[in-house]
């Protein structure tokens, strides 16, 4: 494994943060912290880079506690954004890769190829207070993954970002993980982790309430979320055993089951001289499981 946690444990005074945090990445992998505001994710992120020590317990990378390693080999981009207002993007993205130690070469590189990615050709010249709030974070992410970093943590990266950005951001962490990179980050938005992530650890008052592939986490809950479209009524349909709750979806019925085995008898009865144009048993959403497990809605 490339980064661990051992029984971590974060404590200011009599308040705890983090409580007996276990969890493990993998080289090259995406991994996904997700938890209320106020779960212990920024914490974590600041005990994994040393910039603050734990109570107890250890953080390792490949096998070494974590305040032994180079510093260069880490990236982040932290939740509280920072650039130099007056400085020009250019300018901004070859300080930080010279203080990585990159020659001005390397990061010319770079930098010629993350402004296109991100397509911020026609921004390299302008002074970053010039720039959208949008831009000005894409500005933020080149800076922290300039350097190739092997492990790069990103405290919500997707905030503030309009759909096109967002998708060009998924991308971006989907070529940095092909390259190997190893990824750590947190987000509210769940359809982001849900896409990304190969396992995630899920926080909640900074106790752990899962860790593991996202794939196990849904396999607890079972296949119970059914989608029909049908013509038969949600008062018949609401009526039927095992049906825990059910709303209307714009053309379809959304129905969550008590468990999976009750959607055979729905199926027989809408079947029977019916008209069904969809009948789709699956697994709950990250953000249904989110919800459930942290009780109410997230921020």
């Amino acid at each position: 494994m490339s980064l661990k946690l051992e029984h971590v444990v974060k404590k200011y005074k009599d308040f705890t943060a983090v409580n007996d945090l276990n969890f493990s990445i993998g080289k090259g992998e995406i991994f996904g912290l997700i938890g209320q505001n106020g779960a212990g994710k920024t914490t974590t992120f600041r005990m994994i880079l040393d910039l603050q020590e734990p109570t107890s317990g250890t953080i390792s990378w490949e096998g070494k506690p974590i305040n032994s390693v180079n510093r260069d080999i880490l990236g982040y981009l932290p939740e509280e954004r920072g650039i130099f207002p007056q400085m020009k993007v250019e300018e901004q993205l070859y300080f930080f890769g010279e203080l990585r130690g990159m020659n001005r070469n390397e990061i010319k590189k770079e930098i010629d190829f993350w402004i296109n990615r991100f397509d911020l050709e026609d921004k390299r010249k302008n002074k970053a207070e010039t720039l959208s709030k949008g831009n000005q974070q894409k500005v933020q992410l080149i800076a922290s993954f300039i350097h190739k970093p092997q492990f790069l943590i990103l405290d919500e990266p997707f905030s503030g970002l309009d759909p096109v950005n967002r998708d060009l951001l998924k991308n971006a962490i989907l070529l940095l993980k092909n390259q190997g990179t190893t990824i750590l980050f947190s987000s509210h938005q769940m359809d982001n982790v849900e896409e990304l992530c190969d396992h995630l650890c899920l926080l909640k008052r900074g106790v752990s309430l899962f860790s593991g592939s996202l794939l196990d986490l849904k396999k607890q809950y079972g296949k119970t979320k059914l989608t029909i479209r049908t013509n038969v009524s949600t008062e018949q349909l609401g009526r039927m055993s095992g049906v825990k709750e059910i709303k209307q979806d714009r053309e379809d019925i959304v129905l969550t089951l008590m468990d999976e085995s009750y959607a055979k008898p729905i199926f027989d009865v809408v079947s029977n001289g019916n008209y069904i144009e969809k009948f789709s048993l699956d697994y709950l959403s990250l953000d249904e499981i989110f919800k459930d497990k942290v009780g109410g809605e997230h921020e």
